[in-house]
C-alpha cells in the first residue's frame, strides 16, 4: 500500500495559505488524498512520498509529447534568452501564427493568449462584436473554462424525461446571476433540439460554443451527422460557430477535431497541448470575423506571447506537424484499448469506449452515452470503485469519472505492458472488494 504521508504532511501546511491547500480547486482530492508532485518526466510522475504513476492525467491534456521533454525544454531554454516579455512584440509570434494556420484552415488570423479560459473569453467577445448578438449556446456538460459567462449548467442529474426542461444552474458561488440571460444549453447530437432553439432565439444568439469531443464528460463524441448540421443550422441563422479545441487542438489530429469532422469553425480556441506544458493559448479564425479585433474589440494581456511559451510552442508544433508523433500516441491508445478490452471481456464485464485514443473514455457498459443526459443515468458505479485501486497501483487517472485518459508519445516507450498488468491487478482487487461488500450487505453486485 503507497503512504501518502508526505503529501498529508503538506497539505496541512499548505493550507494554512492556500485554500483547500491547492491552487486549483480541481487539484483538491480530499484531505488524505491530494498529493503533490515532486517531479515528471515522460509519460511518469513521482509524488513527494516518491510514489511512482504511469499518468493518464497529464495535467487534463498540456503533456503531448511527454514530461521535461528535452527538444522543447531546450527550445525553451533559448526563449529565455530572449528576454520574457517586453509590452512588445517578438518575430517568433508571426511564426508560430504561420504554423497554427497552416495545421488549421480554420485559422486564418490568430491571437495569442495565456489560458484557455481567456481563449474562450476572447472568442465570444469577438463574435458578440461581429454578430452584434450577446447570447450563446453551450451543449450540456461542456467544459469552456472559470468565467461568469459559461460557469453555468444544466441541472439534469434529478431530471426526469417529459418533465420541464431541466433548470440551469450557477456552477459554484458568486457567478452573477445577470450573466444567466445570456447562456442556453442544448443536448449533445440533438440537432432538432438546436434547431427549436435557434429558432426561438437566433435573434439574440450570436454563437454556438461548442466541445465536438467532450473533454470534461469522458470524451463523449459527437456524431459526424450532428456537426455537419450544427454547421448548417449556424450558417442559416447566423449564428458563429466556435469550435473550443483547447484539449483537442494538436492532439486528435494536426488539424484537431475539425479535421475529424471535417468542419470549419468560424472561430475557434486551442491552448493545453500546443506548447506541451507551457502556458499559452490561441484564439483563432475567420479572417473578417478576427478583424475585429483591430475595430474595436480590445484584447491583450501583460504576459500574452512570453518568449518562453512562444519557443516551447514553436517546437511542439514542430513534432507534431512535421514527424509520427501524433500517429504513434493514437497507436499506442488502440493498443491500449485492445488490451483493456481484454482483461475485461475475460471477466465478462461490459464496456466501452468513447473521444479519440489519444483523448479517451472508458464506460462499463455495451454503449457509451451520446450525450450529457445518458451520461449521469450511466453506470459509473465500477469506475469510481476502480480508481483509487489504480493509484495505488501506480497508475494515475482522474478520480473522477467524467475525465477522460490522456496520452502522450512518451507512453509509447515502456508503458504499455506495465499499465495493463497493473489495471488487471486492480481491476481484480476491485472485484474481490465488490465480491466481499455483496456478501456483507446481500443482494446482486455488477461491475
Amino acid at each position: 500500500m503507497r503512504s501518502l504521508s508526505r503529501s498529508n504532511t503538506h497539505f496541512q501546511k499548505a493550507r494554512k495559505r492556500l485554500p483547500l491547500g491547492v491552487s486549483s480547486n480541481f487539484r483538491y482530492w480530499g484531505d488524505d488524498k491530494t498529493i503533490y508532485i515532486e517531479r515528471g518526466k515522460g509519460g511518469r510522475i513521482w509524488d513527494v512520498d516518491e510514489n511512482e504513476y504511469i499518468d493518464y492525467r497529464l495535467g487534463y491534456g498540456p503533456v503531448i509529447l511527454g514530461y521535461a521533454d528535452e527538444r522543447v525544454d531546450t527550445a525553451a531554454r533559448e526563449g529565455m534568452g530572449v528576454g520574457g516579455v517586453f509590452a512588445l512584440s517578438t518575430e517568433q509570434e508571426y511564426e508560430v501564427a504561420s504554423r497554427i494556420s497552416k495545421m488549421v484552415p480554420a485559422a486564418e488570423l490568430v491571437r495569442f493568449s495565456n489560458s484557455g479560459t481567456e481563449a474562450v473569453m476572447a472568442a465570444l467577445r469577438i463574435a458578440r462584436a461581429f454578430t452584434g448578438k450577446e447570447a450563446h449556446v453551450v451543449m450540456e456538460g461542456g467544459y469552456h473554462g472559470v468565467f461568469s459567462e459559461v460557469m453555468w449548467y444544466t441541472e439534469v442529474e434529478e431530471w426526469t424525461p417529459g418533465d420541464a426542461p431541466p433548470a440551469v444552474m450557477p456552477y459554484g458561488d458568486g457567478v452573477p446571476v445577470v450573466t444567466k440571460k445570456l447562456f442556453h444549453t442544448v443536448p449533445m447530437n440533438d440537432a432538432n433540439a438546436l434547431e427549436d432553439l435557434f429558432k426561438a432565439k437566433h435573434k439574440e444568439i450570436g454563437a454556438f460554443l461548442i466541445e465536438p469531443i467532450m473533454g470534461n464528460c469522458c470524451g463523449i463524441k459527437a456524431d459526424a451527422k450532428y456537426m455537419a448540421d450544427v454547421r448548417e443550422l449556424c450558417d442559416r441563422y447566423g449564428v458563429l460557430l466556435i469550435v473550443d479545441e483547447v484539449k483537442t487542438g494538436f492532439r486528435v489530429a494536426k488539424g484537431g477535431v475539425q479535421e475529424l469532422f471535417g468542419i470549419k469553425a468560424d472561430i475557434c480556441t486551442f491552448a493545453k497541448a500546443i506548447g506541451n506544458g507551457y502556458p499559452l493559448s490561441v484564439v483563432a479564425g475567420r479572417e473578417d470575423i478576427m478583424r475585429h479585433v483591430e475595430d474595436g474589440v480590445v484584447h491583450g494581456g501583460t504576459f500574452t506571447a512570453h518568449s518562453v511559451s512562444l519557443a516551447a510552442a514553436a517546437k511542439t508544433l514542430e513534432i507534431l506537424d512535421e514527424t509520427t508523433a501524433l500517429a504513434d500516441i493514437e497507436k499506442f491508445g488502440l493498443d491500449l484499448q485492445k488490451g483493456l478490452s481484454r482483461i475485461l471481456n475475460a471477466r465478462d464485464i461490459a464496456h466501452s469506449f468513447t473521444g479519440h485514443p489519444a483523448l479517451m473514455g472508458l464506460f462499463f457498459d455495451e454503449q457509451p452515452p451520446s450525450n450529457y443526459r445518458e451520461w449521469v443515468h450511466s453506470n459509473y458505479d465500477f469506475y469510481d470503485a476502480l480508481a483509487p485501486e489504480l493509484h495505488e497501483q501506480g497508475i494515475l487517472i482522474e478520480p473522477d469519472s467524467r475525465e477522460p485518459w490522456f496520452l502522450c508519445e512518451a507512453h509509447t516507450v515502456g508503458c504499455l505492458d506495465e499499465t495493463l498488468d497493473k489495471f488487471e491487478r486492480a481491476v481484480d482487487i476491485t472485484l474481490q472488494r465488490r465480491e466481499q461488500n455483496k456478501k456483507v450487505a446481500g443482494g446482486p453486485i455488477h461491475p
